[in-house]
């Protein structure tokens, strides 16, 4: 499989982006200390998310800002903007299985059409999974532990 740890990455971002939007000036470094993440990934998957049209990043004053609301984000629009994997597909089959093995020279015909089919389940479930979601399951975590 090729989804990198750049997907969760840009979760976690997105959702300490809106969770500290009113009290914190939101950095590439900030988000480096909440996710453990070395700063200059953090702005490599900053890049990626600004080029999608889903957080905005200015220097100075303002710090980074989503460009849309958190219900409009979901997690196929993220998977799209740091983990596309369109070229290649999910599923990366090995180069060289050997033509002079009967399933060697079968396997893509027999496999190919059914890990496309297992990515589209996927990528249409990811489409219906809002990051809203998960930050308020955050937030709801967040003051279960502080009552």
């Amino acid at each position: 499989m090729q989804i990198t740890s750049r997907f969760t990455i840009a979760v976690h971002v997105i959702a300490c982006i809106d969770y500290f939007k009113d009290d914190y000036k939101v950095t590439s470094g900030f988000l480096a200390k909440s996710t453990g993440v070395n700063p200059v990934i953090i702005r490599g998957v900053l890049s990626q998310l600004k080029e999608a049209g889903i957080v905005n990043v200015r220097q100075g004053a303002s710090g980074i800002a989503l460009a849309k609301p958190l219900g409009e984000i979901s997690f196929y629009d993220i998977y799209e903007a740091v983990d596309s994997v369109k070229d290649d597909g999910l599923f990366r089959f090995h180069e060289n299985p050997s033509e002079e093995c009967p399933v060697g020279r079968n396997i893509h015909a027999a496999a190919d059409s059914r890990l496309m089919q297992v990515q589209r389940a996927m990528e249409d479930e990811m489409k219906r999974i809002r990051v809203s979601d998960v930050a308020d399951d955050i937030r709801s975590r967040i003051q279960a532990q502080e009552a």
